[in-house]
């Protein structure tokens, strides 16, 4: 997909056009038309981050830190011994507890948010064949593009009849005919809400053994877990248990090549301070970090205080299980409102705090993406079109997109914003 360029200005000198991709072009486009995040009036049914304000049965938001006076000046460039310990006893708390492998702190990397812990892992490839999914996270394919001359991308297409999932045996069979070095995907997965766990996920870390396949496993959304209501059987979810990782099937975390990515961002509703981390070898997580001295120089000491808070124990699972609950009933809120309007699911998200779903049984021009995103903001209500999670590095691809008449649908903000704007979607078809 190539999006119009929003640049005002010509003459970029010696500068490429960099055009804006998934999100941050939806919202580039809305504040054309009086957007502002926070906006009363505003619906953003498009946002990639969760509500942060104060939420039923999560703890109260941390809105100060204590500093010490070694907090102003620079940091380690893989964070904080102290925070890299506290993460490391988190994951083994989570995932870990009947594990004789134990991560430490030289298991974890800490950077200033997910991209760039992907970022820097990206930069630390070295000349490979990195197979991905499609569709999936936007982001995946600019940090290709920066590395195009030294990494092959090879896509692994999600085919409508198995839900958009590409499971362990399509990775295995990838691996094989294509000689994969790695593998970099989301899970649960942005934008189509898919999880893969248990036995299926157990599967991939034994591929990551057995093929020595260096596994890159995005788990932002790892605490927004839902499972279906059996006894209604009617689509219905509840809250699941708790979160999913890759973590949990990891024999030795010393040894196994699989790098798992997660942070305060979404599951803890932090995005602005900018906390994420990696887990994995501590030859990788040092390799990592190396790339920092030339990409970022390196994690806020501010925001790494602050985050010490956020993973108290107490603290960090009564927040994650408030969001489990909130965001599940949100969750079952959309889809019942999406399929009422006639816009059809494949499968209904069983994580993250997307709906993705397609257009095509609307009647023109609704059931084209693009045309629908135009006017939904007519309406001031954001979403974001499928085709931007068609991850095609260098634009090697040519044909159409098969995403042109999917939409991928946000109940990220609050309940009573979220509301709204479903509700004048409804109104916006109807008339």
């Amino acid at each position: 997909m190539n999006p119009e360029s929003t640049l005002t200005e010509t003459n970029l000198g010696a500068l490429r056009d960099v055009p804006y991709m998934g999100v941050i072009f939806v919202v580039a486009e809305a504040m054309k038309l009086g957007f502002v995040n926070g906006h009363p009036d505003w619906c953003n049914l498009g946002q990639g981050q969760p509500e942060v304000g104060a939420m039923e049965g999560a703890p109260p938001r941390i809105l100060a830190v204590e500093l010490d006076p070694a907090d102003c000046a620079y940091g380690p460039l893989e964070g904080t011994p102290e925070l890299r310990e506290r993460i490391a006893e988190y994951a083994n708390r989570l995932y870990r507890k009947d594990s004789d492998s134990q991560y430490t702190a030289a298991n974890v990397g800490v950077a200033a948010g997910g991209r760039l812990a992907l970022t820097r892992a990206m930069a630390a490839l070295g000349t490979v064949r990195v197979g991905y999914q499609v569709p999936d996270y936007t982001a995946y394919e600019d940090m290709f593009n920066l590395h195009l001359d030294r990494i092959e991308p090879i896509a692994l297409q999600g085919r409508r009849e198995h839900g958009f999932v590409v499971g362990a045996d399509q990775l295995r069979e990838a691996s094989q005919r294509h000689g994969l070095d790695a593998y970099v995907f989301s899970n649960p997965c942005n934008p189509t809400g898919n999880v893969i766990a248990g036995e299926e996920l157990a599967q991939v870390a034994r591929l990551a053994r057995e093929r020595g396949l260096t596994i890159i496993s995005d788990e932002f959304y790892s605490h927004f877990i839902y499972e279906p209501h059996e006894p209604h059987g009617n689509g219905e979810c509840v809250p699941a248990a708790g979160p999913v990782s890759m973590a949990r099937y990891v024999e030795d975390v010393d040894r196994d090549p699989i790098l798992v990515f997660d942070g305060l961002t979404k599951g803890h509703r932090y995005p602005g301070w900018r906390v994420g981390w990696v887990l994995g070898p501590p030859a990788m997580v040092e390799s990592m970090a190396r790339t920092a001295s030339s990409i970022d120089g390196g994690p806020s000491r501010i925001a790494q205080r602050a985050a010490m808070q956020a993973l108290e124990p107490a603290r960090a699972d009564q927040e994650t299980t408030a969001l489990r609950t909130v965001f599940c009933q949100k969750r079952n809120l959309m889809v019942r409102r999406l399929k009422s309007m006639g816009i059809e699911f494949v499968t209904e998200p069983m994580g993250t705090f997307y709906c993705w779903a397609s257009l095509a049984n609307l009647p023109a021009p609704f059931d084209d993406a693009m045309t629908f995103f135009r006017r939904a903001l007519g309406h001031k209500v954001l979403t974001v079109p499928g085709a931007f999670f068609d991850i095609n590095p260098g634009k090697r691809r040519t044909e159409p997109s098969p995403y042109d008449q999917w939409m991928r649908f946000s109940f990220g903000p609050p309940m009573d914003n979220m509301v709204m704007g479903l509700d004048r979607l409804e109104a916006m078809l109807r008339a």
